[in-house]
């Protein structure tokens, strides 16, 4: 239902006149933003308090406190204590960790807020939409989204998308008078306008945003999603097995219930939410400094996979800076003299893209720069675009005057009195340079009759950047193929793709448009770049890309780009573009240029590799510790461990698998993507090699060492202890020793070296346990050491095995 008009704000006759001019003061903005607030639709947010409650409600924290109530129904207070600090702890951590992330996502938020452009005390100047107040008096042009609800004053029309207000696909016309909503699309024409409501009270009460919360799922948190929901299953089925076993064995039900429950907790991924967030937001910060602000965290993971990148051409891969590429002249003339007149028929305050860049090189020429200060313009015309050049007359030291003029080359051959004698040469050069993708600029002088001479031509173009060549060189070696994209000549683009080394399959827009796309898939998959583009070809190349299954990138800064950067599994609004291209984009960068594009990629592959190590050591760990347990429990009908060290071997472990989030990495050479199959070989590899070495010690302490049942259990939580956190260093590493670079970032090598040196004391002194002492606490050091480092090269021989089959794996 359509919301009703508030009468307050849409009157039929609108007292803007007396604003038009001068808008409102800084007095009356305060009084207006008193009254009406704040022009934002405020978010639902939950309080401090209430987030931190949360983290006691839901299925988990209810097995913690299930298992808390058993502990004190049979008197176990010792283990109610530690149960009950786990149930805090987590809980703690799991905030701390929730407001970390909160505030990286409103930094980005912030980075990303529409501006509008606005008058206030006679000026006009850019603030924040949200500072916009009901009065105030915008200007709303292609590109924009309509920051408030608008009436419009003066200009002749506007065309507006409103699809994401109405679901109408057909654009709106708007005329003086009517009213623009907040959030609509302007698609075509330039006016400016009255605000007329603001925040919660506009027309729909809910604009357009530009940042979505990051709790959108990826493919990549749905992967680890689903390895959550195998540990819980495997939980399940190792618990019932023990619960079975022991209901035969006539254990009371309650001890054998709450160490079920405790199990289950230690088994299942309690930080998985909190790791997946807080390694997203620390990414995406690291990618704010890199120029490149992710409007969506999760596109994170869609830009650590992209191995097409369809770029843009001018400002991305050029300097979008006009520059003179070559010069040719006729007669006597020499290089040096186009140059010359050609800067004198210039003026360098007009900031004309043209005429900076004659000046610049002209700058760069030791001979114009030495005589140029013996002349002096004292008229000069500016460039007509109906005439097609400008013209300036010139003063010498010596007293003489005479004219100069640059221009389109048909237009000065057109006044040439040997115009017939010399127009093949003019035609010849002209086609010469847009073979090269030049655009030809004519240069000419009268002399001391009064008559014209044709100078010389001079060709201008944008030219690359200097970084591009080698930015598209390191690209192409991480596995990304870059493409060039251009609504420019197809000589334009073929000369550029030379300049940076793209390749010379340059393909124009006809050559694939009225094909059908099995015609099409082809060309455009082997093509180096498109030119002749329009923003509708944009969004087929990314179509088609995408079903011969490639993950694609594209660039893209007009309104009419918006659609191909939603539909590109990473859409980049490059810097300048319009608020409708960034809208529709999952990144958008700060900084011009490919080299922005290709950093965010290789810090999104960091990302991802973070995420991937987690996932791996989180499976391993699991199939650690809840096989040994369970065949502890079956075969010799011992529990190694009681529920008490099952959590604080919990507690120990969460607090270096936060630092995963910040640790060093190396960047994978090729797109990554999501790999089940990689993970849960290595994670396999790693757990039953630490199930087997856990079964080695657990054998040597009660048949060699003759140790009882007690000591036993806690020389057995060390080794879980000491043993679960040198699991990190070997998840990490891969098919890598785990000494090879790069080392382990120094937070996560403090949190886990503290955390083992913690578990140490704890069993060392027999807190909640019985005493290990020192002796055999060095013994389970060495025994731990010595099988990290067995694992570690049954690892290495493991890969290379596989690798020897052609097995390949992605790390």
């Amino acid at each position: 239902m359509t919301p009703e008009k508030p009468k307050e704000f849409y009157p039929d006759k609108m007292p803007f006149d007396a604003y038009s001019k001068t808008g409102l003061s800084a007095e009356e903005v305060e009084l207006k933003r008193q009254r009406y607030g704040s022009n934002e639709i405020p978010e639902k947010k939950v309080s401090s308090i209430r987030k931190f409650l949360g983290y006691f409600w839901g299925p988990i924290p209810w097995m913690i406190e299930a298992a808390a109530a058993l502990s004190v129904v049979i008197q176990h207070w010792e283990d109610f204590a530690i149960i009950f600090t786990l149930l805090i702890v987590n809980a703690i951590v799991g905030f701390w960790q929730e407001h970390k992330a909160d505030n990286a996502i409103e930094l980005l938020k912030k980075r990303l807020a529409p501006k509008a452009r606005v008058l206030r005390d006679s000026k006009w100047g850019e603030i924040p939409a949200k500072e916009l107040v009901p009065g105030d008096i915008v200007r709303v042009r292609l590109g924009d989204v309509v920051p408030a609800d608008v009436k419009l004053m003066n200009g002749d029309y506007l065309l507006l998308d409103e699809s994401a207000l109405t679901g109408e696909s057909l654009p709106a016309e708007k005329r003086v008078s009517d009213i623009a909503y907040s959030g609509s699309i302007v698609r075509q024409g330039e006016m400016n306008a009255y605000v007329v409501a603001t925040g919660v009270s506009s027309y729909f009460g809910k604009t357009t945003k530009l940042v979505e919360e990051a709790k959108t799922g990826s493919h990549f948190q749905k992967a680890v999603i689903k390895i959550g929901d195998y540990l819980i299953a495997l939980a399940a089925i190792m618990v019932s097995t023990i619960f079975i076993v022991a209901l035969f064995r006539q254990v009371p039900i309650l001890e054998i219930l709450q160490f079920a429950l405790v199990l289950i907790v230690a088994a299942i991924p309690v930080a998985l939410p909190a790791v997946l967030t807080v390694t997203m937001a620390i990414g995406a910060i690291a990618l704010a400094k890199k120029e490149a602000i992710v409007s969506k965290l999760v596109s994170i993971e869609e830009m650590a996979g992209v191995d097409v990148l369809c770029s843009d051409k001018t400002g991305t891969i050029t300097k979008n800076e006009l520059a003179i590429g070559e010069a040719e002249t006729f007669g006597e003339f020499k290089i040096d003299d186009t140059l010359l007149w050609g800067t004198l028929a210039s003026r360098e305050e007009n900031h004309d893209p043209i005429d900076d860049a004659i000046i610049a090189k002209a700058r760069t020429m030791k001979k114009v720069t030495d005589v140029l200060g013996e002349y002096e313009v004292v008229d000069f015309k500016p460039f007509d675009p109906v005439s097609k050049k400008s013209e300036a007359t010139v003063k010498s030291t010596d007293g003489k005057q005479f004219k100069v003029l640059k221009g389109a080359p048909q237009v000065v051959l057109s006044i040439m009195p040997d115009k017939e004698e010399i127009e093949s040469r003019v035609n010849e050069t002209v086609n010469a340079f847009a073979g090269k993708g030049y655009r030809a600029l004519g240069v000419a002088k009268t002399d001391a009759r009064g008559k014209w001479q044709y100078i010389g031509l001079l060709g201008i173009y944008d030219p690359p950047r200097d970084d591009s060549a080698e930015t598209i060189k390191t690209a192409q070696k991480m596995g990304v193929n870059v493409k060039m994209v251009t609504g420019d000549h197809i000589a334009i683009a073929k000369e550029v793709s030379r300049e940076v080394n793209l390749g010379a399959n340059i393909l124009s827009a006809s050559s694939f448009v009225d094909k059908t796309d099995s015609e099409s898939r082809g060309l455009i998959e082997n093509a180096d770049g498109f030119a002749q583009v329009f923003p509708e070809h944009k969004y087929r190349i990314v179509q088609l890309l995408q079903e011969k299954g490639h993950i694609v990138g594209m660039t893209g800064d007009g309104v009419n780009d918006a659609p191909a950067l939603k539909k590109a599994d990473a859409g980049i609004a490059v810097s300048g573009a319009t608020d409708a291209a960034k809208s529709a984009a999952d990144v958008v960068l700060t900084k011009p240029g490919l080299s922005v594009i290709i950093d965010a990629i290789k810090e999104s592959r960091k990302i991802f590799q973070r995420m991937n190590n987690y996932s791996i050591y989180r499976i391993a760990e699991t199939i650690r510790v809840l096989i040994f347990l369970t065949l502890s429990i079956i075969v010799f009908d011992f529990y190694p461990l009681t529920a008490v060290m099952i959590v604080i071997l919990a507690l120990l472990n969460d607090v270096p698998i936060m630092m995963i989030a910040y640790d060093n990495v190396k960047i994978q050479e090729k797109p990554v993507r999501w790999n089940m199959r990689d993970v849960l070989v290595v994670a396999s590899l790693l757990g039953v090699t630490g199930v087997f070495a856990s079964f080695f010690l657990f054998l040597i302490g009660m048949q060699v060492l003759n140790l009882d049942m007690a000591t036993l259990q806690t020389l057995i939580f060390l080794k879980m202890t000491v043993g679960g956190h040198m699991t990190i260093y070997l998840a990490r590493t891969g098919v890598h020793h785990f000494w090879e670079r790069p080392l382990p970032a120094k937070i996560l090598f403090f949190t886990a070296e503290s955390t083992q040196i913690v578990g140490t004391l704890i069993a060392v002194y027999g807190v909640f346990m019985a005493p290990l002492g020192w002796g055999l606490a060095g013994l389970v050091w060495g025994y731990a050491l010595l099988s990290f480092m067995v694992t570690d090269v049954l690892k290495i021989r493991f890969f290379r095995l596989r690798k020897h089959n052609g097995v390949k794996f992605n790390r």
